[in-house]
């Protein structure tokens, strides 16, 4: 008898909750041996909170965890998992975009012996530019085998929750570190489907912050990027050098320029603000570990045990 844990991360999701649970209660629930659900609050200032609270008093296998602050949805997603009792567990949105029989076939692939299984999108009604922008650049210069239309759901074994406990990272993507870890992998295909209630808190500063994370965090590229820069400034520095002196020899020109030769200096000291700010994420992770400082802190737990 193999017990699913369902995860699912929550911030401000006070409009989908209840939907959410009544669809996993209706169409899952009954074709599963054996489960959990965990309601992860990731420091929502709405009702979400309460209604995680009311959900788990109407059903005993419902665990609710509030993190004491907003930690993001890499460590909202860590809490449940580290938590999960089951033999799998898998992650499932609350603003339910993904269709909730999509666990299912999960679950089916997992029982045919993959420790992982990747729900990948086949189509999407919300087209969105960065999601295929990013999963494109992550494929080419980070992991190749990120599935081309990327994945945020997904079902792991324990092995593999475990895996990840000994990875321990803080700034950086968990989807990557599921990839990295190597394990058996299924896929299986779903349309991702228009957000019917609530706006996503899916913001700009957030895609900026996962897409630095994932960078810095499984790849030397961005440093291979400047390194490359560098050398062909560096270059073209040397022939124009050499071209205005020949120049000059040659009474072809006069080597004046004096607005040519600022405007020069300055993008060459922005080009190496930039270069050092790359320098400066690496070495920001070296002492976030150093500091040794958890990935979330839980306020509090609740669980209907009566």
């Amino acid at each position: 008898m193999s017990k699913l844990s369902i995860i699912i991360p929550v911030f401000f999701n006070e409009d989908t909750l209840m939907d959410c649970y009544f669809d996993i209660r209706d169409k899952i629930i009954p074709k599963i041996e054996e489960y959990e659900v965990i309601l992860v609050d990731d420091g929502s200032e709405d009702d979400s909170y309460l209604i995680c609270k009311e959900i788990a008093l109407m059903d005993n296998n419902v665990k609710v965890i509030k993190l004491s602050r907003n930690f993001g949805s890499h460590a909202a997603c860590l809490a449940g998992l580290y938590a999960s009792t089951g033999n799998c567990a898998t992650i499932k949105a609350a603003d339910m975009q993904e269709p909730s029989s999509l666990i299912l076939d999960m679950f089916a692939s997992y029982k045919m012996g993959n420790k992982v299984v990747l729900a990948v999108r086949a189509n999407r009604e919300d087209k969105s530019l960065f999601s295929s922008v990013y999963y494109n650049a992550i494929k080419r210069h980070v992991n190749d085998k990120m599935p081309k239309g990327g994945f945020d759901c997904y079902l792991l074994d324990k092995k593999v929750i475990e895996a990840l406990k000994l990875l321990d990272e803080r700034n950086s993507a968990i989807t990557l570190q599921i990839l990295w870890s190597g394990f058996q992998t299924g896929t299986v295909f779903y349309d991702r489907l228009d957000r019917a209630k609530g706006k996503s808190k899916w913001t700009l500063a957030k895609k900026i912050k996962l897409v630095i994370d994932s960078f810095v965090s499984f790849s030397s590229f961005p440093i291979k990027v400047v390194g490359f820069i560098g050398a062909l400034f560096a270059a073209g520095a040397g022939v124009w050098a050499i071209a205005l002196i020949s120049f000059s020899f040659a009474g072809i020109i006069n080597v004046e320029g004096w607005v040519s030769l600022m405007v020069l200096m300055l993008f060459s000291f922005g080009l190496i603000m930039i270069i050092l700010g790359i320098l400066g994420e690496y070495m920001w992770r070296i002492l976030d570990v150093s500091q040794n400082r958890p990935v979330y802190f839980i306020e509090e737990e609740f669980k209907n045990d009566y």
